[in-house]
């Protein structure tokens, strides 16, 4: 039969649909490659910024605003309007490192691989005992998603082109003395200034909210009033400090225990030396041993030790002490230096010259502690605990094991691995993906509440480590997924932000009338005065005054100076909601001095801004074609 088909197939017809087949493949393929979907977000003078590359700089930046900010981050993040900008400010990094490359390419700026090379050896990260350690350098970049070191030294390239680049820059400014002088006296300047500050609250009274304003504020912020994804799960947990509760460890073990261990409960004898040294090389060891010999007759002849020692040790440290070493402990010091201080038996008692490398030594004996041992009653607690424990620990891995196959043998209940380990089946408050109380608040157990074995499959999770001590493993109870809470839950919170909004509001528009007339030199003390309000005076103001509230000081300092015949006035909203009527009276300088690193902080300010503006000329004059960003897949 292989035969027939063989030779019918090598005839004209078989040939025939063969090329047809041959050809439809060609022209699907050629196909798939013309119709290629363009995954860019972004096209930089003809260079394509891709999707992935974006996904990596988001989820990267994403990282460390989670790290710094924690659970404010989290609530921003709820925000669309907040995470719109977010990302739009994570592409605008990724094109203005784009032009920053390209403008290197232009000017030639490159990094040798001598200079690469001599970079990398010398980076902490990468060194074992101040010495480069290759194992160590292929172990920490394929950590950090570079599998090949290839592919790292092109990124350290790049980042020290760029930085070549930019330092270029930054270190090209510099700063005059006048504007030394000018920013000193903008730094020391006050302000003479009134103020009267209107209270918000008031204004609530009387304000009427219709359903329809209630309901459109709903749908515009339905991101405010959202409830996060959450679980709750039923869970077994095992725990060495239970186990050891159920444990009855007898005299006897604790007895044994303790005479087979007796060493351990013995403090050893101790000494506290003093010593005197004469230092020595091999040119004047003979000298040396001959001061040192001195010094021995003279405490024989009854000098006080303590005065030798201020007077001629060589060790100065110890000198100012008497040259007291504190308490011995055997094999600090060589040798000969304990062999000596050990044959001393009597407190007061000095040795004869002992010879070490660091030169001659007299040594004297300035307290003395006999060894003590701990009787059995002592420790008999301590011991009835650490035996019980040390069992519990036994029994523990013996359990957990069992605990584990239980639950994978039986994944659609937690009953049979309960009964076997003797343990209760509880159930989890709600778990969020982050701020859960322990054991909860553990990455594995919250990846494991939210994994698809135990969301999805309904089945229960593999054992999971929280501790030496402690390991659980969970199935899912209940689930809910994240979703916006009705309005009917939400809507005194609503109504409080609405009147809060519109009591602001008609504040602002009565204190922005006051104004007017104030700035039109009318008198409007009995206007503020029925507003519960009044002015307050304050003179010499520093800038970063911390009496007064910073808002109204930073509009003190944005007013001009008055003069003559013109008010210098505004208002003010202030970070309690309340707002401010402010008035500039006057203007002078305090005495005080220049902060030493002013113009160093001037320098960087300058440098700063050049490099800005270096930047924003390559904007002006490339070729910048942005495409709609496709929402990164979070990692949370």
């Amino acid at each position: 039969m292989l035969e027939e088909i063989r030779e019918k197939s090598q005839g004209l017809t078989a040939k025939i649909i063969l090329g047809l087949i041959i050809l439809t493949f060609a022209v699907a393929g050629v196909g798939s490659y013309s119709n290629s979907v363009d995954t860019s977000v972004a096209v930089v003078n003809g260079e394509e910024i891709s999707q992935q590359a974006f996904d990596t700089a988001f989820q990267s930046q994403r990282n460390r605003m989670s790290q710094q900010f924690g659970e404010m981050f989290d609530t921003l993040s709820n925000d669309a309007n907040y995470m719109a900008n977010f990302r739009q400010g994570v592409l605008d990094n990724l094109i203005n490192e784009k032009l920053i490359d390209q403008n290197s390419k232009d000017l030639a700026i490159i990094v040798s691989d001598n200079r690469l090379k001599e970079t990398i050896r010398e980076m902490p990260e990468f060194q074992v005992n101040g010495v480069f350690d290759n194992d160590r350098y292929l172990a920490i970049i394929n950590q950090s998603g570079f599998f090949q070191s290839s592919d790292f030294r092109d990124y350290i390239r790049v980042e020290m082109t760029r930085r070549q680049l930019s330092q270029a820059l930054l270190s090209s400014e510099f700063n005059l003395p006048y504007q030394e002088k000018l920013q000193l006296a903008l730094q020391n300047q006050t302000r003479d200034i009134r103020y009267a500050t209107i209270a918000a609250e008031q204004f609530k009274a009387g304000i009427e909210l219709t359903d329809d304003e209630v309901n459109n504020y709903y749908l515009a912020n339905q991101s405010r009033f959202e409830n996060k994804e959450q679980v709750k799960v039923d869970f077994i947990s095992l725990n060495v400090a239970d186990i050891a509760k159920d444990i009855v460890i007898s005299d006897a073990e604790i007895a044994q225990y303790y005479q087979e261990n007796l060493v351990s409960f013995t403090e050893p004898e101790q000494r506290r030396i003093s010593h005197i040294l004469i230092e020595f090389n091999e040119d004047d060891a003979e000298s040396a041993k001959a001061q040192a010999q001195d010094v021995l007759t003279r405490l024989e002849q009854g000098e006080d030790f303590a005065t030798l020692a201020k007077e001629l040790s060589s060790d100065t440290f110890s000198a100012e002490n008497g040259g007291d070493l504190e308490w011995l402990e055997p094999g600090i010091m060589e040798e000969s230096f304990d062999d000596a201080a050990l044959a001393l038996v009597n407190v007061g008692d000095t040795s004869g010259l002992v010879e070490t490398s660091f030169g001659y030594h007299v040594l004297m004996l300035t307290d003395y502690k006999e060894n003590v041992v701990k009787s059995l009653a002592e420790v008999e607690d301590e011991l009835r605990i650490k035996l019980s424990h040390d069992e519990a620990q036994n029994k523990f891995f013996a359990l957990q094991q069992e605990m584990a196959r239980l639950s994978f043998e039986f994944p659609d209940s937690l009953e049979d691995a309960a009964a076997e380990v003797n343990v209760a089946i509880q159930t989890s408050p709600w778990i969020l993906r982050g701020g859960n109380d322990a054991p909860f608040d553990q990455d594995n157990v919250i990846e494991a509440a939210f994994s698809d074995l135990v969301l999805q499959e309904n089945m229960n999770s593999d054992l999971i480590e929280i501790s030496d001590d402690l390991v659980i493993v969970l199935r899912l109870n209940k689930f809910q997924a994240a979703n916006v809470k009705p309005l009917s839950e939400v809507e005194p919170q609503i109504k409080e932000i609405l009147v809060e909004q519109k009591a602001t509001e008609l504040a602002q528009q009565t204190v922005d009338l006051l104004l007017v007339e104030f700035k039109a030199g009318a008198e409007i003390a009995d206007q503020l005065a029925e507003l519960n309000a009044t002015f307050v005076i304050e003179e010499n103001v520093a800038r970063y005054s911390p009496a007064l509230d910073q808002s109204i000081s930073r509009a003190a300092f944005v007013l001009p100076h008055p003069v003559d015949g013109v008010i210098s006035a505004s208002t003010v909203a202030l970070s309690n909601g309340d707002l401010a009527l402010i008035e500039v009276t006057g203007v002078g300088v305090s005495e005080g001095a220049a902060a030493p690193n002013l113009a160093q902080q001037q320098t960087s300010q300058l440098a700063q801004s050049a490099y800005e503006s270096f930047v924003n000329s390559l904007i002006v004059d490339a070729k910048i074609t942005r495409k709609a960003i496709a929402e990164p897949v979070s990692a949370y």
